[in-house]
């Protein structure tokens, strides 16, 4: 359907969510007016009410270009509504050169990470799954069903099929490429994904819905650096915040007022990243996620790599709270790991920190529960500050 609507020169908003309230949302604000619903025996296509236009939809249709309209999660209000030329998106992908993979479709089409994917398996003509299912062991009976070689995922993602042990009970030795990205990858994490698929190259990738995917250089299977090597993306570091400027970034937003880029065109991404040399970053964080105690700043990915590392923890999540003494406090959400001693694990967390972290970077709190939240992207959800 995608590619028929391409053909048609059509504006494509994808989405995924069955919410109505959500799906009301997006086609109010993206301006639709005609919805097609798919199903499993078919299509049905009914026209909506008419919500108005905006003049980056005008522009695309006088000059019939196709477009695509991406929605954010709208997790804190209405999702923003971005629009991108799709032909210009797409324009990047017609130098991929044929390769025979076999690659695992995760993400949905309403994520640029999910079209990301699917573009550059359709451009090289590669053999695609699709995967529905949020299941840990769904997943990995289809890569060893199907050979999968490209299995393009989140960090959140990653961590699940570690603490389903889906590697004791499945096959994954056709994987030659694990590809990640959406959120921070935690070094320790890594670690433990490359012990399990030792074959198989760990990539990051980078990419904002404003700016479309760009091309990256991991340093190595083992580290988190990365290096954006793209001949349609600059990119500049600004008070540790790293900036973009894409031949590939949206037209604009339909109902924001797009302050996230400046005069000149440069998006700021949020997100917060450190030099290593030789061209190389290290992203650690969001910058709307950065604690502060004290006036002292903590970034929730660095103190969730330290618990990772204990055998103790499955997963966790770090926020931020609100404290009347340092203004926020650190706050850990803790998933024990199958065989831990919970009574025990919560001062083995503290003793831990202790001995690896600042003592402001030391969780005040520590929650223990069955499991963290995330999203249907596949993303750890964070709690927001009470205060906020």
């Amino acid at each position: 359907m995608f590619l028929a609507l391409l053909a048609n020169r059509n504006i494509i908003a994808p989405i995924s969510t069955t919410k109505d309230e959500e799906i009301r949302l997006r086609l109010e604000e993206g301006c639709v007016e005609t919805l097609i619903t798919l199903s499993g025996s078919g299509y049905g296509v009914e026209p909506v009410p008419n919500h108005g236009t905006h003049e980056f939809l005008d522009t695309l249709r006088d000059a019939n270009r196709p477009g695509l309209i991406l929605f954010s999660s709208g997790s804190t209000g209405k999702p923003k509504a971005m629009i991108h030329d799709l032909d210009r998106l797409l324009g990047v992908y017609e130098s991929r050169k044929p390769r025979s993979m076999a690659i695992l479709v995760f993400l949905m089409f309403d994520h640029i990470g999910g079209l990301n994917t699917l573009f550059n398996g359709l451009a090289m003509g590669a053999f695609l799954v699709l995967c529905q299912s949020r299941d840990a062991h769904e997943v990995a009976s289809l890569v060893e069903k199907h050979k999968i070689t490209l299995l393009p995922a989140s960090p959140t993602l990653l961590n699940l099929l570690l603490m389903a042990e889906v590697a004791q009970s499945h096959d994954l030795s056709s994987l030659r490429m694990v590809t990640y990205g959406t959120e921070p990858m935690p070094e320790s994490l890594l670690a433990r994904i490359k012990k399990i698929l030792p074959k198989a190259r760990l990539i990051q990738t980078f990419g904002a819905s404003e700016t479309g995917i760009a091309q990256t250089f991991s340093k190595s299977s083992q580290s988190t650096l990365l290096r954006i090597d793209d001949p349609h993306t600059e990119f500049k570091i600004v008070s540790g915040e790293l900036w973009l400027k894409s031949a590939t970034q949206i037209l604009g937003y339909l109902n924001h007022p797009g302050d996230n880029f400046t005069d000149d065109g440069w998006f700021r991404t949020g997100d917060l990243v450190e030099e290593a040399g030789d061209g190389f970053l290290r992203i650690v964080g969001r910058t709307r996620e950065v604690i502060n105690v004290g006036g002292q700043k903590v970034l929730p990915a660095e103190v969730e790599s330290v618990l990772l590392e204990m055998e103790g923890v499955a997963d966790c999540l770090v926020f931020g709270q609100s404290n009347v003494i340092t203004g926020q406090m650190v706050v850990a959400e803790v998933t024990p790991a199958k065989d831990a001693d919970a009574k025990a694990l919560k001062k083995d967390i503290r003793r831990y920190c202790r001995e690896r972290l600042d003592p402001y970077k030391v969780p005040s709190k520590v929650i223990l529960q069955d499991s963290v939240a995330f999203s249907d992207r596949f993303k750890k959800i964070r709690r927001k500050d009470d205060a906020e």
